[in-house]
């Protein structure tokens, strides 16, 4: 399939962003999009925000409310979404939870999920409905999937009567391939099924990440929008915003949704305090420049890696700043020796990339960022081609 590769000459890197990341040089990070990096100017922020606690905790802590608050409107304004029907969280698998515990199910419904979705999510999803006893559907995706319509299709028709909820990838973990586009989440609305949006990597990736037709959407902030871990903002319909129930019961609970499920006690608040800086870099460096820079860098280097390393491309979703490729069969078919492929990658070469377990062949995931050079691509090719002919 490398011949349905065009050519793309890499970006050259972007003005004023050397010494932005405080990352090992002697690594190839070739994997932002599980963990991201945090950029210097934001990391001071935290900094600061963290000797402001330890200087007077009784006082950082009363106010802290009133400026976790200031800090949701700003972040949601970032995202278009609304600041009383959102919520910050620690990251997407902790939204997800808290929407888990807020739908009411019963003995019998189907929750739908595809083979694409986060694999803590799988699991978050298969607790709850046991608890429940209700039945979980995982519809089959074909890692090639030609189109959003094909995924549509395939969708919708894993949806019978009995399916009350379906939890689906914005843009996927597994092969940064998007699955809730807008005409498919508007065609389960119109079915009566409640919609959860994983948009983990949509933060920074788009302009607006959030689709009112999703019932609740939740998206990752310390990946693509340069805020600090553990930073997530929970959105949710209006119909939706007084049944958000808590993980745990705290001193704002009087208080309703979004303080009540923010507030944690002396959890470490400086995170969400200090995401709006993120947001302050990226557009600083300009959004658009970012976004072009890296989806061009991510496409260069899954072809350097198809055609060097010998791997399958699989299709690539415009904008997004990653791109994945399929293993031979027998590699990284199973978790463990995903694990193995990627520990062998880092102590021989020192670079870090993302492996999924998938039949006839894992999935190795690479990402793009401003810290990463082409070179870095061509890297990896050579640990990969030693690895296979090994």
């Amino acid at each position: 399939m490398t011949e349905a590769l065009r050519t793309v000459e890499p970006p050259a890197p972007l003005p004023d962003t050397d010494g932005l990341f405080t990352l090992d040089g002697e690594t190839a990070h070739l994997n932002h999009g599980s963990f991201g990096a945090v950029p210097v100017p934001v990391q001071r922020v935290q900094e600061r925000l963290r000797r402001e606690m330890e200087r007077d905790p009784d006082g950082f802590f009363a106010d802290l409310p009133a400026r976790v608050a200031a800090a949701r409107v700003r972040l949601a304004a970032e995202l278009g979404a609304d600041p009383d029907r959102s919520v910050l969280v620690g990251n997407v698998t902790e939204g997800i939870a808290i929407v888990l515990d807020s739908v009411p199910l019963a003995a019998g419904d189907r929750i739908l999920l595809t083979d694409h979705g986060y694999g803590a999510v799988e699991l978050a999803v298969r607790r709850r409905a046991a608890e429940a006893g209700a039945e979980v559907h995982v519809v089959r995706l074909p890692l090639d999937a030609p189109d959003e319509d094909a995924v549509r299709e395939a969708v919708l028709a894993g949806v019978d009567d009995r399916t009350v909820l379906a939890v689906l990838d914005q843009i996927t973990s597994v092969g940064a391939r998007r699955i809730a586009a807008p005409e498919l989440l508007a065609a389960l609305r119109g079915r009566g099924v409640t919609t959860v949006v994983d948009g983990a990597h949509a933060p920074g990736t788009f302009t607006d990440p959030i689709d009112e037709a999703a019932d609740f959407w939740v998206g990752n902030l310390h990946k693509w929008a340069f805020a600090p871990r553990a930073t997530g903002l929970l959105a949710v319909r209006p119909e939706w915003a007084g049944r958000v129930r808590p993980l745990a019961v705290s001193w704002e609970h009087a208080g309703g949704f979004p303080a009540a499920v923010e507030w944690r006690g002396t959890v470490d608040y400086t995170a969400w305090l200090a995401a709006p800086a993120g947001f302050e870099v990226l557009h600083g460096l300009g959004a658009e420049r970012v976004r072009a820079h890296n989806d061009r860098l991510a496409e260069h280097g899954q072809r350097v890696l198809a055609e060097r390393a010998g791997l399958r491309p699989l299709p690539g979703q415009a904008g997004v700043p990653m791109r994945a490729l399929r293993l031979p069969p027998g590699r990284g078919e199973v978790d463990a020796d995903a694990r193995a492929v990627m520990a062998w990658l880092w102590e021989r070469a020192a670079v870090r990339i993302a492996v999924r377990p998938w039949a006839g062949g894992g999935v190795l995931r690479v990402s793009a960022q401003l810290y990463n050079r082409p070179e870095e691509y061509e890297r990896l090719a050579a640990a990969l081609g030693e690895m296979l002919r090994g």
